[in-house]
């Protein structure tokens, strides 16, 4: 049993001291659903090995009671399965399976074109001492050598195309107040992990103002007493369309993509 009620999690942070890591992000969020109090060891990029005492080169890890546990997945897992008197992170296994899809679909939907419009603001925003580890490390992994300014050059013109293809996501949250029905649960908390992550580095907003998601990312952010309300956050919303960009999301009314009810055949008169 956690000692004093308290896990320590190991942090991936900016200079800000926000988190920058969506995969501590949904930890963070994971242990405070499980109601555990969390004793935050800081640190950024560089050092995770010295810090973790040599046990690991990546964030999240947490230590329980003297127990480590290594990876986010991993984590929820072992608190559900510590800790089952506690609210359940998962419901089973299907929800497990559509997860991993909804994490997948959510990465490669937003997480993955969002990094290519921020990933300079990413290394500026970054522990000094993180500086030339994350420009090396992102150009030679994940850019293919091109340079992180000429990688985020542009980004005026693609902001605009990531918030049509958030619609199925959309449209999900018009059904539903949280995705783990009228409770979060680790599907609501990895979901948000995504948009926490953005909301560490958006120099720029990536969504407009009116976006219908503001509604479930403010209670999301809310949760916990303010958790995703670090005062190094930038502001998800106020991205401004030009002429020509296509429309943000369907307005509510407007031919969302959903088949009606099956109400049966109207009596007969």
């Amino acid at each position: 049993m956690a000692a004093n009620n308290t896990i320590t999690l190991y942090d991936l942070q900016l200079a800000s001291g926000c988190t920058i890591s969506p995969f501590v992000w949904r930890t963070k969020y994971a242990l405070k659903h499980k109601g555990f109090d969390i004793d935050i060891v800081p640190g950024g990029f560089t050092g995770i090995k010295e810090r973790t005492g040599g046990r690991s080169e990546r964030v999240p890890c947490i230590v329980d009671d003297g127990h480590w546990v290594l990876d986010s997945w991993v984590i929820a897992e072992y608190l559900d399965e510590k800790y089952p008197d506690r609210p359940m992170l998962f419901e089973g296994p299907s929800m497990k399976a559509m997860l991993r899809f909804l994490d997948s679909w959510l990465w490669a939907t937003a997480i993955r074109p969002w990094f290519q419009c921020y990933i300079l603001d990413y290394h500026d925003l970054s522990l000094p001492q993180d500086h030339a580890y994350v420009r090396e490390s992102r150009e030679r992994m994940f850019l293919q050598g091109r340079k992180l300014e000429d990688v985020q050059a542009g980004r005026e013109d693609r902001l605009p195309l990531v918030p049509p293809t958030l619609e199925p996501f959309r449209q999900l949250l018009r059904e539903t107040k949280w995705l783990g029905g009228e409770t979060p649960n680790y599907a609501d908390y990895s979901a948000l992990a995504v948009f926490l992550w953005t909301a560490s580095v958006a120099k720029i907003p990536p969504l407009t103002e009116d976006d219908p998601l503001r509604d479930w990312l403010d209670r999301g952010f809310d949760l916990y007493g303010g958790l995703g309300r670090h005062p190094g956050m930038h502001t998800l919303f106020g991205l401004k369309l030009r002429e020509g960009d296509p429309e943000p999301f369907v307005k509510e009314g407007a031919g969302l993509n959903t088949a009606p009810v099956n109400k049966g055949a109207p009596a007969a008169r």
